[in-house]
């Protein structure tokens, strides 16, 4: 009886053992389906901030000429372009430099001192006559280099254009669900990419007299604000 009991026992143990072992084994599941696209938006704004590069290159007999000179005129340049309205906080000297010149026996004829300011306004509009009254302060030896134009708060287009990339990858992904006889589900992810371009615009003044630099057409156009998105959608 006793041997009886111990097997019955055994047994039993072994039961549930073996019931524990099936109710831990990993039960096989599907993956979900999803499907992976790219949308894109593009949205147009009208730049409100220009900036450029703007300074004076002297030439004279001894570098302390050459120097004192141009900061003469740099001195004239800034004050120029205070009186247009442009803030101490977005004028920043971006160069100085000081060099001799040379003929062609190697010997030295002169030395050439120059200062750059980098300059930023925040109204288009007065950037022109700011430029050509800069420039006639400055005198013979004026220099600007470059204008780039942007917007200052990009938040509105950006939204705009994150809608229209996001509109256009759910129709995308609608299209190729319904070919594969489906239909678009829930996001599953997203990352966004965000891209902000306009044409390049340069203006180059070199050398030439005050006089002559007249006034100065500027024209902003337009500016490009580009998202591109990556959605995985479910599929159902």
């Amino acid at each position: 009886m006793a041997i009886l009991l111990i097997a019955f026992v055994a047994l039993a143990l072994l039961s549930v053992v073996l019931s524990s072992v099936a109710l831990g084994r990993p039960t096989s599941s599907k993956s979900p389906s999803t499907i992976t696209v790219t949308g894109s938006g593009t949205v147009k704004g009208t730049p409100d901030t220009v900036s450029f590069q703007i300074g004076v290159s002297t030439a004279a007999a001894s570098a302390a000429d050459a120097l004192s000179e141009t900061n003469t005129r740099v001195r004239g340049l800034v004050a120029s372009l205070r009186a247009s309205g442009v803030a101490a906080s977005d004028l920043q000297s971006s160069g100085l430099n000081i060099y001799a010149n040379y003929n062609n026996r190697g010997n030295v004829t002169g030395f050439t001192a120059s200062n750059n300011l980098d300059v930023t306004m925040h109204s288009i509009n007065k950037a022109g006559a700011a430029i050509d009254a800069a420039a006639r302060a400055a005198g013979n030896g004026v220099q600007l280099n470059g204008l780039s134009f942007s917007i200052s708060n990009q938040s509105q287009l950006l939204k705009k254009a994150r809608i229209a990339a996001m509109d256009n990858a759910y129709l995308e992904a609608s299209q190729v669900a319904q070919a594969g006889g489906a239909s678009v589900g829930s996001i599953v992810h997203i990352t966004d990419q965000e891209n902000v371009s306009s044409p390049p615009v340069f203006y180059k003044t070199s050398g030439s007299t005050a006089a002559g630099l007249g006034s100065v057409p500027i024209e902003a156009g337009s500016q490009s604000v580009n998202v591109q998105v990556t959605v995985v959608y479910s599929l159902k």
